[in-house]
């Protein structure tokens, strides 16, 4: 069985830890936990890193130590490392463009103005690498006017609201990762572009 490699988007340090932009991080942590795997720095692979054993696949996980705009960085010296071909990497980030409690599963694509995939896209000279993409909703316009505050909105904390959706998509991300090898491919991406937080 192929080993798995999981690359959640994010920035380091607590004072982005529960961000929106941090959903990367955040739901690889949920996993780990879920195994009882901590995340140690890897600085040969400029990211955190744990990894867990189950249904015969190892799987490895890692939060770039770089800062999101420069994710590409961690994925290069990740890829290099364990000489992968880039459809055994599945990058997980979050989507303003995505309504908040849904989730795309995209096997290519442009970076969509997002400045991770942009640096993985660079780094790499590909936009054909797995990504996991959950949304996030879109800014709130400035009072009166038209003007969108994208930035403070992705760096913004999730609410209390907006944490027991994302628990739910976590949950059924978490459980696609897991049918990796046991599933066919297509089951995967259906299971987790159909989700609908109001169903579960």
């Amino acid at each position: 069985m192929n080993d798995i490699y999981l690359i959640g988007l994010g920035n380091p340090g607590k004072k982005y830890s529960n961000s929106r932009h941090n959903i990367g991080f955040l739901l690889l942590e949920n996993l780990s936990k879920k195994y009882n795997s901590n995340f140690l720095l890897k600085d040969k692979l400029k990211s955190f890193y744990s990894e867990f054993k189950t249904n015969n696949s190892t799987y490895r996980l890692f939060l770039p130590n770089t800062f999101m705009n420069n994710s590409g960085d961690a994925v290069l010296a990740i890829v290099d490392w364990y000489k992968i071909s880039l459809d055994q990497i599945f990058v997980i980030v979050d989507d303003k463009d995505i309504p908040l409690g849904k989730i795309r599963f995209r096997k290519k694509g442009s970076s969509g103005g997002h400045n991770g995939l942009k640096s993985i896209i660079e780094k790499l000279q590909t936009d054909n690498f797995n990504r996991i993409r959950i949304g996030i909703g879109s800014p709130s316009s400035t009072k009166g006017t038209n003007n969108f505050n994208t930035t403070s909105h992705v760096l913004g904390n999730i609410s209390q609201q907006e944490k027991s959706i994302l628990d739910k998509v976590y949950e059924r991300v978490i459980e696609s990762l897991e049918q990796l090898n046991t599933k066919k491919e297509e089951f995967i991406i259906n299971k987790l572009n159909s989700f609908d937080k109001d169903q579960t």
